[in-house]
């Protein structure tokens, strides 16, 4: 017969001072998963733009003004909820890497009307096709109608939240270069 005594299960017992705290459940809300998604497919888009020479702050620039050519720094800065001088540093990058140009305004000769160069078109060309094929690899989980319904559904939750179409809200967060261009 076995005389060592038992545990009683009705009394709880103090964790050993060696075990490790009870895991955290893993956020499972909405907006976590959001978050989650969100980052992980901005990290993905910056390694596919960055073998094009390009960051996604360049593509979302180079999309502005070439849905709006001859677009001023200053619309531009509005659209993007930033200061002017931000814009100019911005398109500064842009203009070294020959993808825009500026153009002096016929109407007022103080502003500059921006423009993509053949060099930024054939850029913007193959950032689409990267951005086609990022997106079918994101969305590889979901058929044409769940593609169209999380479409459909984002798109409510973003005017609901008075997001700028077309602008992404990171352009706030940037950070300022390093050196200031001469001229």
């Amino acid at each position: 017969m076995n005389t060592a005594r038992q545990p009683d299960p009705s009394v709880a017992s103090a964790p050993a001072p060696d075990s490790a705290p009870a895991p955290t459940p893993a956020p499972r809300g909405g907006a976590f998963l959001l978050a989650q998604i969100g980052a992980h497919a901005a990290g993905r888009f910056a390694e596919r733009v960055a073998t094009l020479g390009l960051t996604p702050a360049d593509v979302g620039l180079l999309r502005m003004v070439a849905g709006q050519p001859g677009r001023s720094q200053r619309s531009l800065a509005e659209d993007l909820g930033v200061v002017p001088s931000r814009v100019v540093a911005l398109i500064d990058v842009l203009e070294d890497k020959r993808l825009v140009e500026r153009r002096r305004s016929a109407e007022d000769r103080r502003n500059y009307e921006l423009h993509l160069t053949p060099e930024g078109r054939q850029a913007l060309g193959a950032v689409s096709r990267a951005a086609a094929a990022h997106e079918d690899d994101l969305l590889a989980a979901l058929d044409p109608d769940g593609r169209a319904q999380l479409l459909e559904l984002l798109g409510r939750v973003a005017a609901q939240q008075e997001l700028t179409p077309g602008v992404h809200p990171g352009y706030r967060a940037l950070a300022k270069p390093a050196a200031k261009r001469k001229g």
